[in-house]
């Protein structure tokens, strides 16, 4: 009789589920291995260039450091990074077997330790601590800089001064009533004035323009109005001689063509765009051309581009020079004096400085007999303005040139584009017709990646720029700006007007084109404020569409389709609310209509309200809403939204109203929104931003149906030109 066996006396692999019991470490670490395996082998076979990454990781440690709230987290960041950097630095055998791995893990969080501490080292030298409170009085100070603005009706001033509270030195920009027979204060004299001087503005609404940040950056503490004549106390030194012939350049340009013209013509001779109609501006961006009025690329480009092939052209007519000397090297040399002189005159600002920084890699690869456009150039170029200027990366003009020639190289190295141009035996009229389907093709794909940048910065985005494009950018490179420039030149002698007359001819079409293009149907797109997330998921699909190659590079459309599915689903706020609480916006029920608690003269505070509901055309009072209930203190305004009606009480004065009736009007309101402080008793079911809390939150875009406030405390955290409680 066999004996029954003792399953404790079984080995441990007959067990019920002891192999699995005594294989399981043994199985993750092949699996581990196996993993690192699959990346390593990915990243040799891989064949891709690894420096637009490094610029990657470094623009995401500055991307970092604007997104985490404060220092504590700036410093655990970079101190991780450090610390994962050195643990990859560290691990010998790794190294050896996973040579590629190892190497990404060391160098992409070195970058983005190093890009959080650049930034933040670029705050603490050149931010500008805001003054304290408005003030208004008499001042004394010296002209920094200065810029005409006659198509606004002012001059704006840039001025050195003291604070008169805290006597330190801070630097102000003020606006002054524009008058042509006034003369105007020269650069460097010292001047005494009467302002109300401010401090920077934070964004008026969640997603709004934070020109808090830009004066931060810029080093300015407080911006104001000049309230009468300006007494010029001391010559001084005079400025910058090149400013003063900026200026003069500009008037002198102006004085040769009509009023809208003229200031097209002088943005593009020394980028002064003071003289632009607003009128001319708005169908400009609406167009899609909005960058021809900015030097940047398109107009260094086309200076550097025309001063080498002259310079080249000139050079090869001397059989000497052609046999003795790399003629493509001095031509580069001369390209890059005219452009780093171009640059200079129009002001030096970064997106100029940013062209030039690019067109002079583009000079060097072309005299080494390198490839001239390539994804290394492109990283090498945004690195260096991100070492210089990391504040750049969040304004919309890095984001916007560096996006359009991201495109523009990653479209030229695909595999169809290349063999679609690639040389072959046809009439000139096949070629002439390849190329201009590739220049639309081209803008198509530019106006696609730059898109959701246009949405995400302004809340509206042009559909038909590629077309606009076309025909602009040949008429602004090849028609405008050389009959400008031949103007100028021929002025010498007087004899100018006939340059001047075709140049105001070409720069009336382009006008022309900018708003027919910007009044056909469904030429704009208005959306209210995009998500940061969904922003962040077309950048990561642009990115890996831009930089990868082969089949791969396809996997940048899955974050793309997810940034659409979310704009899809977006909804605008049924709520908004300015930071000093007095101006009010109500989403119609229908999502058509814009109610208004104040009709305000302030096209800025208008157009903020519209931008961040997504909607065009002019807002309705308050009074015309369904079921509105106002008198001189407060109005009464009921929302149904998702089957549930909310009531809101809105304050419209600040007269003293008996706190008892004030209390009893609160308890029944869902919320109360209010520009003036409440007292304790005032206790709505939901939600009250009276002045001290806005004080802290800043503006507020509220969503009913999901009862969410976002505030714009939110994305400030404290950094230093976030001054809650002002």
């Amino acid at each position: 009789m066999a004996s029954q066996a003792n399953p404790s006396d079984m080995p441990r692999e007959n067990a019920p589920g002891g192999a699995a019991l005594q294989h399981r470490p043994w199985n993750s670490k092949r699996l581990l291995s196996r993993g690192l395996a699959g990346f390593e082998r990915f990243l040799s076979d891989a064949g891709f260039d690894r420096a637009p990454w490094l610029a990657v990781a470094f623009g995401a440690g500055i991307a970092a450091w604007f997104a985490l709230p404060s220092a504590g987290w700036w410093a655990a960041l970079s101190v991780s990074c450090l610390a994962l950097a050195g643990v990859a630095w560290g691990a010998g055998p790794a190294k050896a077997r996973y040579p590629h791995l190892m190497q990404a893990i060391f160098v992409l969080p070195l970058l983005l330790a190093v890009g959080c501490l650049v930034v933040w080292a670029r705050s603490s030298l050149v931010g500008a601590v805001p003054i304290e409170r408005p003030m208004v009085g008499t001042f004394t100070a010296r002209v920094l800089a200065q810029e005409e603005q006659p198509a606004l009706d002012r001059d704006r001033l840039i001025l050195a001064m003291g604070e008169p509270d805290t006597a330190r030195a801070i630097k102000v920009r003020v606006n002054v009533p524009h008058d042509e027979a006034a003369q105007r204060p020269a650069v460097g004299v010292l001047i005494r004035f009467k302002a109300r001087l401010m401090p920077p503005a934070p964004p008026m609404l969640p997603g709004a323009y934070n020109f808090a940040r830009t004066a931060w950056f810029s080093g300015l503490a407080a911006t104001g109005t000049v309230l009468g004549p300006v007494e010029v106390i001391d010559s001084g030194a005079q400025g910058n001689r090149l400013e003063s012939v900026r200026g003069a350049l500009s008037r002198h340009v102006r004085t040769r063509l009509a009023d809208g013209e003229a200031g097209i013509a002088a943005a593009l001779a020394t980028g002064d765009r003071g003289g632009i109609a607003e009128a001319d501006a708005q169908a400009m961006r609406d167009a899609g051309l909005a960058h021809l009025l900015s030097i940047s690329g398109l107009h260094v480009s086309a200076v550097i581009g025309a001063v080498y092939l002259l310079a080249l052209r000139v050079l090869a007519l001397s059989p000497w020079l052609a046999l003795r000397v790399r003629l493509p090297v001095v031509a580069a040399g001369a390209g890059a004096l005219a452009g780093i002189g171009y640059t200079l005159l129009t002001g030096a600002e970064v997106p100029t400085v940013r062209s030039c920084i690019g067109a002079l890699l583009v000079l060097i690869a072309l005299a080494l007999g390198r490839e001239a456009l390539s994804l290394r150039m492109l990283a090498v170029a945004a690195f260096c303005v991100l070492l210089l200027w990391p504040e750049s990366l969040v304004g919309p003009s890095f984001q916007m040139s560096f996006a359009a020639v991201l495109a523009i190289v990653a479209l030229g190295t695909a595999g169809p584009v290349r063999r679609f141009l690639g040389p072959r035996e046809e009439p000139v009229v096949l070629r002439i017709g390849r190329g201009l389907a590739m220049l639309l093709v081209t803008g198509v794909v530019i106006e696609f990646a730059l898109m959701p940048i246009g949405l995400y910065h302004f809340h509206r985005a042009g559909v038909y720029g590629a077309l606009a494009n076309v025909i602009a950018i040949p008429l602004t490179t090849f028609v405008v700006m050389p009959l400008i420039a031949a103007g100028l030149l021929m002025d010498i002698v007087e004899a100018g007007a006939p340059a001047w007359w075709l140049a105001e001819q070409a720069i009336d079409l382009l006008i022309g084109l900018a708003h027919w293009i910007a009044s056909r149907p469904g030429a704009v797109n208005l959306l209210p404020a995009m998500g940061t997330g969904a922003f962040l998921l077309f950048v990561a699909g642009g990115l890996w569409l831009g930089l990868w190659s082969g089949r791969i590079r396809w996997f940048g459309l899955l974050p793309a389709a997810l940034g659409i599915a979310m704009l899809a689903a977006m909804a605008p706020p049924d709520v908004l609310v300015t930071g000093d609480g007095r101006h009010v916006g109500l989403v119609s029920e229908d999502g058509n209509r814009l109610f208004v608690l104040r009709d305000s003269r302030s096209d800025y505070v208008r157009g903020n309200l519209q931008e961040l509901a997504g909607m065009e055309g002019e807002p309705v009072n308050l009074l015309q809403s369904p079921g509105a209930q106002c008198n001189r203190d407060f109005c009464s305004v009921p929302i149904r939204q998702e089957g549930r009606t909310w009531n809101l009480l809105l304050t419209r004065s600040r007269d003293r109203v008996p706190e008892r009736a004030l209390a009893a009007a609160c308890d029944k309101a869902d919320i109360v929104i209010a520009d003036r402080w409440l007292p304790r008793s005032c206790r709505p079911k939901w939600l009250k931003a009276d002045r001290a809390m806005l004080s802290e939150t800043g503006g507020l875009a509220i969503h009913l149906a999901r009862a969410e406030v976002t505030t714009v405390a939110d994305g400030q955290g404290r950094h230093g030109w976030w001054r809650p409680g002002r």
